[in-house]
């Protein structure tokens, strides 16, 4: 992908924009205090023709990471870049943990509370619902990181 600024332009963004810091790190982005005063949009490292970037956000993380080189093309920055998730684990957790818990839930309910099924129901419709809405949350984060990914570096899709 294609953006407008030239190589130099590109790079004072990424280091207007980017808080420096191991997207690996032990306790993940977990920070009392931002480090550069004001809150920068993004969190991560980059390099002469690399980065590597995810939300600066302390009360909304996200466990996507945008990955990427660029280099000088004809008309601008050349872009490469992959919005991929960070922790495996994680996007695990995200997925899953809300069937395995319906699935635990329901073998209590069927064992061990035969008289509740009123409450099974209500219990049911919640969890299909959390796991519903954490899918599309996380789906809406990763997609939100790319939007202002390129709104800030002014790529443009060919």
């Amino acid at each position: 992908m294609q953006s407008k600024l030239s190589l130099s332009d590109f790079r004072e963004r990424l280091k207007n924009n980017t808080e420096i810091g191991s997207l690996k790190g032990k306790w993940g982005q977990v920070r009392l205090f931002p480090l550069s005063g004001a809150v920068k949009p993004f969190y991560g490292f980059f390099d002469d023709n690399s980065f590597s970037l995810t939300v600066n956000s302390l009360k909304s993380s996200t466990y996507f990471i945008v990955k990427g080189k660029y280099k000088m093309g004809n008309n601008g920055v050349e872009v490469m870049y992959n919005v991929e998730s960070g922790n495996k684990y994680q996007q695990f957790w995200v997925y899953y943990s809300p069937i395995i818990l319906i699935l635990a839930i329901n073998i209590f309910f069927l064992f061990f509370a035969r008289g509740l099924r009123r409450a099974s129901t209500i219990v049911n419709l919640f969890l299909l619902f959390m796991a519903f809405y954490s899918r599309w949350n996380e789906e809406r984060k990763k997609k939100k990181l790319e939007q202002k990914f390129v709104n800030i570096f002014e790529i443009k899709r060919r």
